[in-house]
């Protein structure tokens, strides 16, 4: 028998259904009755009352934020996706799941409808992907920036976020910053560096994508690096200093850029050294050579082509260019012939064109780059190209020393100690010797005492070349000294000759004029 408080409950359900029925069938009798006899206008007009109505009593607040902006893509939409990503929640149901061929993960994104709450700051955030569908258009596709593409969309797709009003500032000011924020330093974390080579068939066509690309899959890095371990401390410090500077630079007004001259002997190690702050920063590399260009004017066009966060790359700048004179030569003027067969005046690069680049008002088109030089012969390079500025630090790539010999060792061997190294480094001070020349030696054994052996040997060879070489170099610097002492005592002669024709040559008149 169930008891009165039972009955109570029940008869409460049932009046509760009941009316919630009565209401759900007035509902529906006057939405039917407003769709045959009341105007669009009037139920546009009661429909829109009715949600201002509902928002003003909801205390929620949403923000869309769709997938493009006209027809550029939306940053904070990206942002937020990718943020999403890796906050997936095991109470999704729905994930989507792709990969390009470039990719090294698998890229895994909430499905349409699906929902997500995030907590920041201990406010909760909540997200909801929508998409409906539109009219085709067209719309520009970020993910290739240098073919300048649109692709056709037929959906809109948008983030819907939500959240009580209370914790709008919070929102704009913090949240959705610390997303963007957050998501540039996980996409530059796992970024693949690139090396970019100038496009030998669009650079002076009028397209965009005057560069080309492929993956700088160099193994270099500053623990692998045979360098003197100050001087690769000095130069990590200088990239971090760079990297926290951005305020600083914008408040002295000096453009967000640093310049390296990498300077000495070939096989030290330069372009070792840029590998590696590529691979540190993971910017990516510009490889320019100047011979390839024709004119200041493309020039330019290359550095606005080249894109923040990246490194400018002119490799043996002295031989590149005639840019080690800031004196004017006087040069004749030569006609080429264009595309169409058109006799045209040749334009060159010149060495002030080149400084604009590297310093004047076109250098500033572009944040948080990296100028490098690098040179066999720093004397050879004009005064102008050196200066802070353009030039900041000065890198001298030495030869090997026993520092760097005991990191190519532990690297190539595996080994950091043996009986041998002492010898070594007593030679290594004696003997120039370039880091490469070391590691290929090394290279050809993996048994360090047959490999440090024939480093021994190789030095005993290293120096008797380098004593023919000091001798050939003496020779003919006797030879060069005994011909311009010939060629002073011939010119000596020849004036003596001049000079005592001169006096004997006295002018007398003819015996037919003395009659």
């Amino acid at each position: 028998m169930s008891s009165p408080s039972t009955e109570s409950k029940i008869a409460i359900a049932k009046t509760f259904v009941s009316t919630v029925g009565s209401v759900a069938a007035a509902a529906m009798v006057v939405r039917s009755v407003s769709r045959e006899y009341m105007p669009p206008e009037v139920r546009e007009y009661f429909y829109f009352g009715f949600r201002k109505l509902i928002n003003k009593l909801s205390r929620q607040l949403t923000m869309v934020i769709y997938e493009f902006d006209g027809i550029r893509e939306n940053e904070i939409y990206k942002a937020a996706q990718f943020h999403l990503s890796a906050r997936i929640s095991p109470e999704i149901n729905r994930l989507k799941i792709s990969k390009h061929q470039n990719d090294k993960n698998i890229n895994v994104t909430m499905e349409i409808n699906e929902e997500f709450t995030d907590v920041y700051n201990g406010v909760k955030f909540h997200w909801s992907l929508v998409s409906k569908k539109t009219t085709a258009r067209e719309v520009y596709n970020d993910h290739d920036p240098y073919t300048g593409r649109s692709v056709t969309r037929s959906d809109q797709r948008s983030l819907e976020l939500t959240f009580h009003r209370n914790h709008k500032e919070l929102a704009l000011n913090e949240y959705l910053p610390f997303i963007i924020n957050e998501v540039k330093e996980r996409k530059q974390g796992e970024k693949t560096v690139k090396l970019f080579t100038l496009d030998g068939n669009n650079r002076y066509s009028g397209m965009p994508n005057m560069w080309s690309s492929v993956n700088l899959d160099h193994p270099s890095t500053f623990a692998t690096l045979a360098m003197d371990t100050c001087q690769k401390e000095k130069l990590i410090k200088d990239l971090d200093r760079f990297l926290e500077r951005r305020e600083y630079y914008r408040e002295v007004g000096k453009a967000w850029k640093r310049g390296y001259l990498l300077y000495g002997p070939p096989g030290t190690g330069k372009s070792s050294l840029i590998a590696a702050i590529a691979n540190y920063l993971k910017f990516d590399v510009y490889d320019l050579e100047l011979t390839d260009v024709r004119s200041n004017s493309d020039l330019r066009r290359l550095l606005l082509g080249t894109a923040n966060r990246s490194i400018l790359v002119v490799e043996d700048i002295d031989c590149s260019m005639e840019l080690h004179n800031r004196v004017e030569v006087q040069e004749t003027r030569r006609l080429v012939r264009d595309r169409r067969g058109m006799l045209q005046e040749e334009h060159k690069v010149t060495l002030s064109g080149f400084l604009n680049f590297i310093d004047g008002l076109w250098s500033s088109c572009g944040d948080e780059r990296i100028i490098i030089f690098t040179t066999n012969r720093k004397d050879k390079l004009d005064p102008a190209l050196l200066r802070p500025g353009r030039m900041d630090v000065h890198i001298h790539m030495s030869y090997c020393t026993p520092c760097g010999f005991r990191l190519l060792a532990s690297n190539y061997l595996r080994i950091t100690e043996h009986v041998l190294f002492e010898e070594i480094e007593d030679l290594i001070n004696e003997v120039e010797i370039s880091p490469a020349e070391v590691a290929e030696q090394l290279l050809k054994d993996n048994d360090p005492d047959v490999a440090l052996l024939g480093l021994i040997e190789f030095f005993d060879v290293k120096r008797k070349e380098i004593e023919e070489a000091k001798i050939k170099a003496k020779e003919e610097e006797e030879l060069a000294a005994k011909r311009e002492e010939l060629a002073a005592k011939e010119s000596e002669k020849k004036k003596q000759m001049e000079s005592n024709s001169g006096s004997n040559g006295i002018l007398t008149p003819s015996p037919s004029l003395k009659s």
